[in-house]
């Protein structure tokens, strides 16, 4: 199929408790490779299944043309009989290539073969492509790693015959060169494409993005750096605008209250000189009549007034509220920039290859380091070992400060508890106001700290366990964060990396994410390398 289309009319999709996901959206997928972005929460997962045809909207429809290959966010494997052909959506075609090559196949073999007589060259070709070229086909994929299983899933997504490509966060996982290679692999794809990402360097290689919010679907041509600039515009003309509804309301205000002081002094003159010239009752009773009727008449006209001036301001502040920027506070810790805080003494990590095994390790208070090195090299082994979740096989680990350890599942949340019952624990000096007042201005509203911590978007929980760290007594004055930006939207993404340049205790970050690790001001980088631990300062 040479032009496939997809489109939304009309769709809809509503939570269990009747309230809207999102709301009519319109809007024509073509040929060109979209990045689908948007705030946690906004649906863009929900969207990305509905758009697959993997979930009915609640109303509405969407039209495709052509064959979908869907990925989630969490490659399934289902169990020890899932093998790595199977993961790769080609198991059953490897199958019925068996069966004909040993005289066996049926027409039904035929038929699901079709063209693809050289399938197994070429999807051990893409396995190479990918780094993963040691895989035997026929072994379990329950022993991959989550980055190796996604990359195996993207290698079927390659081969596949499908029109459409409907992807939710592909490189989660993905180590620095399979995020490069990615990107190669998605560049190398002829027919549609539609990305859930915040990778901002992966969204750059889009042909548009089309951002998901409440105000429905809009379309920016161009990659990220472009979507940044025009939406970082809107968002000023939005602040601009507010600021200018609230000028005229203000002003208006003034004006309609000087009128109405007017229209009162002159109604009071008038009865004044009504009992003064001796005016017979009737006479004074319909002038009293009249009066209040043009009273009545000016506060309907002034209410209407105010009632519209309120609406330009409540319509202007809806533009700026999609677009407000998430706060972070955090305590900053004091009087420790070059006190030694952790050490690793001649530590063996255990899981670790040979390479990265051996490690020594010293941080300062204001120590800021991004960890870097492929899948499966030692960096989360190094994190646990620094916040005491594993044991050393040999050598010491010291740690003389309150830390905190954020590991990519956010084990530290309970996830049958709230979030405020879990920050009044971390923090009992504050009163509960000002902690909801810190986890609203993380974006975390009443409903929010309401639900169970389980029930929360990666982001949410994210963002929930950031504030227990951050807003603790005392404050953690050592964070060790693994792949902390994996399940936040853009505009958090970016929060995030505002906190953690003004936090002022030492950091260790492992993450893939280049323009992340850029944006924090790093003192250090320690890469994990075939030859061991390398510390390089900034």
């Amino acid at each position: 199929m040479t032009n496939p289309s997809l489109t939304l009319e009309g769709v809809s999709c509503f939570l269990p408790d009747g309230r809207p996901l999102f709301s009519d959206l319109n809007a024509l997928f073509d040929a060109r490779h979209t990045g689908l972005v948007g705030r946690n929460g906004a649906g863009k997962s929900v969207l990305a299944r509905v758009m697959a045809g993997r979930l009915a909207p609640s109303a509405g429809r969407c039209l495709r043309t052509g064959e979908v290959f869907y990925l989630a966010q969490q490659v399934q494997v289902d169990g020890a009989h899932t093998t790595v052909a199977a993961l790769a959506g080609v198991q059953g075609a490897l199958d019925a290539l068996a069966r004909i090559e040993a005289g066996d196949g049926t027409p039904e073999d035929f038929d699901t073969i079709g063209e693809r007589w050289d399938l197994r060259p070429r999807l051990q070709a893409e396995l190479e492509r990918c780094g993963l070229g040691h895989l035997d086909l026929h072994a379990p994929a329950q022993a991959l790693s989550g980055g190796e299983a996604m990359r195996v899933a993207l290698a079927g997504a390659a081969l596949s015959h499908a029109d459409w490509l409907i992807l939710d966060e592909p490189s989660n996982h993905l180590d620095r060169p399979n995020r490069d290679a990615l990107i190669r692999q998605l560049q190398r794809w002829p027919k549609g494409l539609v990305v859930v990402s915040h990778d901002r360097r992966l969204l750059d290689t889009m042909a548009r993005i089309v951002e998901l919010s409440p105000a429905g679907l809009r379309s920016y041509g161009g990659g990220y750096a472009l979507y940044a600039e025009r939406r970082a515009e809107e968002e000023a003309a939005a602040l601009a605008l507010l600021e200018r509804r609230k000028v005229e309301r203000r002003r208006e205000a003034r004006a309609l209250s000087e009128q109405r002081e007017r229209a009162e002094r002159r109604e009071a003159q008038g009865r004044r000189h009504g009992r003064e010239a001796n005016q017979a009752k009737i006479l004074l009773d319909r002038q009293k009549a009249r009066s209040e009727s043009t009273a009545g008449r000016l506060r309907r006209q002034h209410a209407a007034a105010r009632e519209q001036l309120d609406l330009n301001v409540r319509e202007a502040a809806m533009e700026v509220t999609d677009a407000a920027r998430i706060v972070m506070c955090p305590a900053p810790a004091v009087g420790m920039a070059w006190r030694w805080i952790a050490a690793l003494d001649d530590v063996v990590l255990p899981h670790a290859p040979p390479g990265t095994r051996a490690i020594r390790l010293a941080l300062h208070g204001q120590q800021r380091v991004g960890v870097t090195g492929a899948n499966g090299s030692g960096k989360s082994t190094l994190l646990k070992v620094l916040a005491g979740q594993i044991a050393p096989l040999a050598g010491r680990c010291s740690v003389r400060v309150a830390s905190a350890w954020l590991d990519q599942r956010l084990a530290s949340l309970a996830p049958q508890r709230t979030v405020i019952e879990q920050m009044r624990e971390a923090n009992r000096t504050a009163g509960e106001d000002a902690l909801r007042t810190r986890l609203a201005q993380l974006g975390l509203d009443a409903h929010k700290l309401a639900a169970p911590c389980g029930a929360l978007s990666g982001g949410e929980r994210l963002k929930a366990a950031l504030a227990c760290a951050i807003y603790a007594d005392p404050p953690a004055q050592l964070l060790l964060l693994d792949e902390p930006g994996n399940h936040l939207d853009l505009p958090s993404l970016q929060a995030l990396e505002a906190m953690l340049r003004d936090y002022r205790g030492a950091l260790m970050v492992v993450s893939h994410d280049e323009a992340f690790l850029e944006s924090l001001d790093l003192t250090d980088r320690l890469e994990a390398t075939l030859e061991g631990w390398k510390m390089t300062p900034l």
